[in-house]
């Protein structure tokens, strides 16, 4: 180990411990246009397709939230969405052809705000997976996001009837005035009502977002979102730093976050009340009720190994050598032109945008996706599978040992609670420079 890696990560968690979010890998901000664009066929015929994600992407909302940059839309004009899911339709006929023999073992709905459709085009998109996709609804565990405001009992009613296992609510604080602040235009009572509704059609699996380090919050007004969220005993609670990102109306807004210091006593509230409650942590952000049982009996999906089938103009594809996409957009306007664009497709054969992995980024892909879940990275498994030791590829890694943040155990290198709490720091030390640069370098348009 070098002494530096030392430094360096420990230089980092002490000075910026919120630097990013590492949900994917590499981000979408790596992507760019692929010359010359990859035919999907030719790619997806070197691929295993025997335990496949299918994610369809639903990019509207009723209004953008003030820390919001993902790919969405604010409209509720029906007419868009009628055009978008023919659009969806097309690309998922095309993809079906281009897949050939399949099976998938997840299926999920986001966005966006996927309720936001009407009743009937949420039925259009059951009809999508069924018809092209052949998502057997029995055994595939079935998420799809919701919201307060669009939580309503007739769609919830649909979404029970097609067998869907796990709802997940955008909540964020059950204090209004921290709501507002955040430009999250949403009543408590409404968040109660949706709340209830929810838990009437007994889905399997209740998942609450809440977001902490909100201007104004306080270890006591946290406390509060939390012990309201567990009023309803959900299977899984998800708790996110605030993030003030580029293009959002938070950085527009100017106004700032809670110090890198009261996030982290934020997060080890949460950890100290969910523990208290029953609930085992997974990741930074992910906290599940102990005993909660599998939602259907079906082969397990490993984000590592297994791809991803996006269908929508906001959904990423995984394979195990190009991860592709549309373009990324967070302003209306960039957003809009994006989705007409996809709307006006007349083919989906090929992949025009998105990220070739050579092996050392599959490697760090593998490592991430990994090392920031509780359950670490295998270091045999790791060697399994590119006939390479761990430590020599990643020799820094040894410094997380030596700050007392990461263990070894078994045949896995683990973070402890305290690492897992500077996942968006280890996170970004461990991205290539390549993948920096690209990120950096990114254009919003």
């Amino acid at each position: 180990m070098h002494t530096s890696d030392q430094t360096d990560i420990k230089h980092l968690i002490y000075t910026n411990p919120y630097n990013s979010y590492i949900y994917s890998y590499p981000h979408k901000t790596a992507y760019r246009e692929l010359n010359p664009p990859i035919e999907l066929k030719e790619l997806w015929e070197k691929e295993r397709k025997d335990s496949l994600f299918l994610y369809i992407h639903i990019p509207f909302c009723l209004s953008r939230c003030g820390y919001c940059n993902l790919f969405s839309l604010s409209t509720a004009s029906g007419e868009l969405h009628d055009s978008y899911i023919k659009a969806l339709e097309r690309q998922a006929y095309e993809t079906a052809s281009i897949l050939g023999s399949k099976s998938f073992t997840r299926f999920a709905i986001g966005g966006g705000t996927p309720t936001l459709l009407s009743e009937y085009d949420i039925e259009r998109l059951f009809d999508i997976a069924d018809k092209y996709m052949g998502i057997d609804f029995d055994s595939v565990p079935i998420s799809v996001e919701t919201s307060p405001e669009t939580a309503e009992a007739a769609k919830l009613k649909l979404l029970k009837e097609r067998k869907v296992d796990r709802i997940s609510i955008g909540v964020q604080s059950f204090m209004e005035q921290e709501a507002c602040a955040i430009y999250r235009g949403q009543n408590t009572e409404g968040v109660l009502r949706a709340l209830e509704r929810i838990r009437e059609y007994e889905f399997p699996v209740l998942n609450i977002d809440l977001i902490y380090g909100i201007p104004g919050q306080t270890p006591d007004s946290w406390i509060y979102s939390l012990e309201s969220a567990l009023k309803y005993m959900p299977e899984e609670i998800y708790i996110y730093p605030l993030y003030v990102r580029p293009q959002t109306k938070l950085r527009f807004s100017g106004i700032p976050t809670s110090s890198e210091e009261r996030r982290m006593e934020f997060y080890k509230i949460a950890c100290d009340v969910l523990e208290s409650n029953g609930y085992k942590q997974l990741s930074m952000r992910n906290f599940r009720r102990k005993n909660t049982g599998s939602i259907k009996e079906c082969p397990e999906y490993s984000c590592q190994d297994d791809g991803m089938v996006g269908l929508g103009c906001g959904a990423r594809s995984y394979t195990q050598t190009v991860h592709y996409s549309w373009e990324y957009g967070v302003a209306d306007n960039t957003t809009r032109k994006i989705i007409e664009r996809y709307i006006a497709s007349e083919s989906f054969q090929y992949a025009h945008y998105g990220f070739v992995l050579d092996i050392s980024e599959q490697k760090r892909r593998y490592l991430l996706k990994s090392l920031l879940h509780v359950q670490g990275v295998g270091i045999k498994s790791y060697s399994d599978r590119f006939g390479a030791e761990l430590f020599e590829d990643f020799p820094q890694l040894k410094a997380l040992a030596s700050l007392g943040l990461a263990y070894v155990a078994g045949d896995s290198l683990k973070l402890n609670q305290e690492g897992l709490g500077y996942s968006d720091a280890i996170g970004p030390w461990l991205i290539s420079e390549d993948v920096k640069k690209r990120m950096e370098g990114y254009s919003y348009l």
